[in-house]
């Protein structure tokens, strides 16, 4: 008898000891796909940064060439900000966004307004320099998105579903094309 119980203690161990490893495993799987998904929206981020870092050289370069308006560079600026501000996706979302936009009306405006500013070398420079990090910053953005698909497919498959909700481990959010790319640009020769 003493034998029967001894076997049964230690089968007992084997298993409690078999399922802490599992659930150890499982576990530092989510922790590791975590950082993984930390780390490439700080690439997002890095990447923004990046891109609102060529302002002020854009504002140097241009300076020279005209008395642009205030209120444009001032919404820049304000853009430019809100980048180095943002922690979560959909605040990197909106902060790209709305530097995207800022940029674009003022580029716009003053390469319209000043021809000559088209032929500077050290324009032109900026231009492509800002063209690959736009790049740049959609690359990151596609990594992200991958890593958050296989993040979200391992704390959601069955069974380990179970053990990330029970560590709190939640759904990330993915980078998404604003509302506005899903309308197709009207050209009209006029």
């Amino acid at each position: 008898m003493k034998k029967t119980g001894l076997i049964v203690i230690l089968a007992i161990i084997a298993v409690v000891a078999i399922l802490a490893t599992v659930i150890a495993g499982v576990y530092n799987g989510f922790v590791s796909a975590e950082e993984q998904l930390k780390s490439a929206q700080s690439q997002v981020g890095v990447q923004l940064q990046r891109r609102a870092d060529l302002i002020p050289n854009f504002v140097a370069t241009v300076k020279g060439y005209s008395e642009y308006e205030q209120s444009t560079l001032t919404a820049v600026t304000e853009a430019r900000a809100s980048v180095g501000k943002a922690q979560t996706v959909s605040e990197q979302e909106e902060a790209g966004a709305q530097l995207d936009k800022a940029i674009s009306v003022w580029v716009n405006a003053v390469t319209e307004a000043y021809p000559d500013l088209k032929a500077d070398a050290q324009y032109i420079a900026l231009e492509d320099e800002l063209a690959g990090t736009e790049n740049r910053v959609a690359t990151a953005r596609k990594d992200y998105n991958a890593v958050a698909e296989s993040y979200n497919l391992k704390i959601r498959r069955f069974p380990s579903n179970i053990l990330a909700g029970m560590f709190g481990f939640e759904k990330a959010d993915y980078f998404s094309a604003d509302d506005s790319a899903f309308t197709a640009p009207v050209v009209t020769f006029d």
